[in-house]
């Protein structure tokens, strides 16, 4: 297929209106799976989906947009169960806060047992305006176990008190994509040896 000579908007609609339709209707699917494309990166995401279980991983929290055209002003992010050493990263402009709880599971660090740990993780206190993203880190230490899932319920405050709760967690045989709000999900893999 060649492009036509003139690049005018008027000879390139004649060029399309000769097309024949098959063509037309190719183009027309291909970009409507382009724009549904849009839609799927829109929420709130990890940037890495897989990790090897028993590693050490760096969630990176993808925030792609305000409440319905309102500001982000906070991000609040769930534990799962089994992930321990929480460490979140400081974001200039947000204030930081941790809450602490029992573990599901004690475990040895430096020759002690930890039985408490880093159950939710907070920013708050900034601004993320809707036309721009971020990303929120946060280093920890992954559970064994492969082929779990883990989900890392997500709420994103916004101005006006809009809120967005990334929590939707899929039943069996259904895709995360089939959610409206679904939750970031890590997959674990096999332990690298």
């Amino acid at each position: 297929m060649s492009l036509p000579k003139s690049s005018s908007p008027r000879s390139l609609r004649a060029d399309l209106a000769q097309r024949p339709a098959k063509w037309r209707s190719a183009c027309m699917a291909g970009c409507a799976a382009w724009l549904m494309s849009f839609g799927a990166s829109a929420h709130v995401t990890l940037e890495r989906l897989e990790a090897p279980a028993g590693s050490h991983y760096k969630a990176v929290l993808r925030v792609p947009h305000g409440c319905s055209g309102a500001a982000t002003t906070g991000v609040r992010v769930r534990i799962p169960d089994g992930v321990v050493s929480v460490k979140p990263q400081p974001k200039p402009g947000w204030t930081l806060e941790t809450e602490r709880g029992p573990l599901a599971e004690a475990y040895e660090s430096h020759g002690q047992t930890i039985r408490d740990g880093v159950r939710e993780v907070r920013w708050h206190g900034g601004v993320l305006p809707d036309e721009q993203f971020d990303e929120f880190a946060i280093l920890m230490k992954l559970p064994a176990g492969a082929g779990r899932t883990l989900a890392f319920a997500t709420v994103q405050d916004c101005i006006g008190g809009a809120v967005e709760r990334w929590i939707g967690l899929p039943a069996a045989g259904q895709s995360a994509h089939d959610l409206p709000r679904p939750a970031p999900l890590l997959r674990l893999t096999d332990p690298v040896p």
